[in-house]
């Protein structure tokens, strides 16, 4: 059955965990410390208060011995001075405790006082007062001025070193040995060390009074006690010296054997060196780690030992202990010896053996061949800041601009730009690549512009010639500063980043066809399906192959169609494949339907087309040809005497310059069946002209041919 809810008990255990978290814990401390010295305190409160003193003493002391670096105990500085004022009012309380009810015997201000008293005094009161105040020297001149001494050096030495140590975490960040949070951490750590010696500093000059006022305490509780109990309760000397000597002795007693710990342990922080080890560690590691020195002391002790008059036991017992001591420690140092050969020893073979697996020709797997990168594009090492975006570079953006513009307009996703860097290549020169193999390459410098001649120009100017990798137009690579000058003339000024991009743009125009794959098909009519997918179902695989269907739109491609109208390609293929497999037959079936495209990226809205036709007798041999060649089984070839086949690519050459020259397309209109193989007779060429065919011709246009060949 549970318990009914307590709200007294609830605030009860608040307030307890709130005492014990420290927000409570030091205040009442210290107004109980102005408490017992305003206050009378019974000796019960004494005993008690005393013991605690002790105890926190000790405990003080022991924290002092087992901490790993002084920093560990930071708060050392603050828990002295509460200590030390602790004392100071047990001090003062007791002092009244002792005045007031002194005459009625030793254990009138607690049992504590009364036994420290007595084992001090053992009798004598003299030698009581001088044991007690030779230990209020020990405190004052040897360790509390000791301590104050090296607290004091410490803190001014931290203080000096602290440029120095910024200095060299500055250095260590900036080479990369350390991060940025490391260099916060130490940063504090330094101010944390420098805090902690200043506090010490101070804090040494209160275990230092305190021991001045141990002295006058004394002597003020002797003169007045002895005052009082002769004075007002009519003692005798001699009993008033017996009972407040006691009392004084053991008071004082009481007060300065903590004061004697606190100070100890003042001492010790201030002489530790900042090592990851407790005080015992580093003693044992240091002291006792060469037995040279514990063999030489039990040689000099059994010396001593065997001098007549000598305390023999002592002196032999002494020389047997180091002497085991030494042997031991060299026992272990030759095992430990011993240990590392073995483990070099073991290192070695395993390092020997390591090597033989190694000039062992291991089996090849998968993982050694190495994927294609479908589009690659490797720089040398002066041209890596262009495509690292941490370095300004604003390569990769342009490059995923051309993807996105260039996938918009030839209907499927172009893969990713791999880019990568390559020491084999010239510093400031780049390579492309298509499918593993290079398909340009060029040198620029980055650090100018690139003034191309578009084919007049008003003008020269000061530069490196060269060549546009692009265009293959004469260009000049100038200063920036005279990029002005060369818009004025009429260059077409571009900077390095954009040389590169043109490029890439224009390789991946010429080569779309070779990017496109079964996956990016597959992917087109997935695409296709969300809209039409009564038709891709019946497309592949009932009416052509995936195969046929990835030839014709890399036929495509590869003359410069695009393939975005990819459901009117899909019903035209459909339409045609009861007819004909043949890839290029149902190419040029999609051409057919694709016209109104076609004759759109050729001659943009015009009614009225210029084109170049064939002489009459030239397409009849051209037919011959043509049909010898599907006769024995090349549909795609022609067979040409040579000097017919000069005599027409001159041609061809000399009609495309007129229609450039009067600014109009290149366009050679000819019969369906020559379309196929004039298209690959010129691809092999140095013409640039589009080849379409009579049924291409949209209803609506005229046609004007504006020469003949042949």
């Amino acid at each position: 059955m549970n318990a009914p809810y307590n709200p007294a008990r609830k605030n009860q255990a608040i307030g307890l965990g709130v005492l014990g978290q420290g927000n409570l814990g030091v205040p009442v401390l210290l107004l109980t410390i102005l408490g017992m010295m305003t206050l009378p305190v019974p000796p019960f409160l004494l005993d008690v208060f005393f013991s605690f003193n002790i105890a926190l003493a000790i405990v003080v002391l022991l924290v002092a011995v087992y901490a790993l670096r002084p920093l560990d105990f930071a708060v050392f500085p603050t828990v002295l001075l509460v200590s030390t004022l602790l004392r100071l009012a047990l001090n003062v309380a007791s002092t009244r405790v002792v005045l007031l009810e002194g005459h009625q015997g030793g254990d009138a201000a607690g049992k504590v006082i009364q036994s420290f008293g007595e084992v001090v005094i053992g009798g004598n009161y003299a030698v009581g007062l001088v044991v007690f105040l030779i230990l209020i020297i020990i405190n004052f001149v040897v360790v509390t001025k000791g301590a104050g001494r090296i607290s004091e050096v410490s803190a001014r030495f931290t203080l000096d070193a602290m440029p120095g140590k910024q200095m060299a975490i500055d250095a260590d960040l900036n080479s990369g040995l350390i991060s940025q949070d490391d260099a916060r951490n130490r940063r504090e750590e330094i101010a944390s060390e420098a805090d902690f010696y200043g506090s010490m500093d101070g804090a040494s000059k209160f275990v230092r009074g305190d021991a001045i006022a141990g002295i006058l305490i004394l002597c003020i509780n002797i003169i007045g006690g002895l005052a009082i109990g002769i004075l007002q309760h009519d003692l005798e000397f001699s009993r008033a010296m017996e009972v407040y000597s006691l009392l004084t002795i053991g008071d004082g007693l009481v007060a300065q054997i903590p004061g004697l710990l606190l100070s100890t342990s003042a001492a010790i922080m201030v002489t530790r060196v900042s090592d990851s080890k407790d005080m015992g560690a580093q003693i044992s590691a240091q002291m006792f780690d060469s037995p040279k020195a514990l063999t030489v002391t039990a040689g000099i002790l059994g010396f001593m030992g065997i001098i007549p008059g000598m305390p023999h036991v002592a002196f032999l017992s002494l020389a047997s202990v180091c002497g085991g001591i030494a042997y031991t420690i060299s026992q272990r140092k030759a095992q430990v010896e011993v240990d590392r050969v073995e483990l070099e020893q073991s290192q070695q073979l395993q390092e020997q053996k390591d090597q033989m697996k190694k000039s062992e020709v291991p089996e090849i797997g998968w993982d050694d061949v190495q994927p294609v990168d479908a589009i690659g594009l490797e720089v040398g090492y002066r041209l890596i800041p262009m495509v690292d975006k941490s370095q300004g570079g604003e390569l990769l953006s342009r490059i995923k601009g051309i993807r996105k513009k260039l996938s918009q307009e030839v209907g499927f996703l172009i893969p990713s730009v791999h880019i990568r860097d390559n020491l084999d290549l010239m510093p400031t020169a780049y390579r492309i690549s298509l499918t593993g193999v290079a398909a340009g390459e060029a040198e620029i410098y980055p650090d100018r512009e690139l003034a191309i001649n578009p084919g007049q120009v008003f003008g020269k100017l000061d530069g490196i010639p060269t060549t546009d990798p692009a265009f293959g137009l004469d260009a000049l690579w100038i200063e920036s500063a005279m990029r002005d000058q060369a818009q004025t003339l009429g260059y077409t000024v571009v900077d390095a980043s954009t040389v590169i991009a043109t490029h890439i743009n224009q390789l991946l125009l010429k080569y779309t066809h070779e990017l496109l794959g079964h996956d990016e098909v597959q992917q087109m009519l997935d695409m296709l399906a969300k809209t039409s997918p009564k038709l891709v179902e019946q497309l592949v695989p009932e009416t052509v192959s995936m195969t046929v269907l990835l030839t014709v739109l890399r036929n495509l491609l590869r003359e410069g169609v695009p393939i975005r109208d990819l459901r009117t390609i899909a019903e035209a293929i459909s339409s045609n494949a009861a007819l004909s497999q043949d890839p290029g037959a149902l190419t040029a079936a999609v051409r057919t339907s694709l016209r109104r495209i076609i004759v759109q990226n050729i001659y943009g809205s015009e009614v009225v087309l210029p084109a170049i036709a064939l002489d009459p007798g030239m397409e009849q041999i051209l037919l011959k040809s043509v049909q010898q060649a599907q006769q024995s089984g090349f549909s795609d070839d022609i067979v040409l005497e040579p000097g017919l086949a000069e005599r027409l690519q001159s041609a061809l050459i000399e009609a495309a310059k007129r229609q450039e020259m009067a600014g109009k397309p290149s366009v050679l209109l000819v019969s369906a069946p020559l379309r196929p193989v004039l298209v690959k007779f010129i691809r092999h060429t140095a013409v640039e002209m589009q080849v379409l065919s009579y049924a291409e011709i949209p209803d609506d246009k005229q046609i004007t041919i504006e020469s003949t060949v042949g």
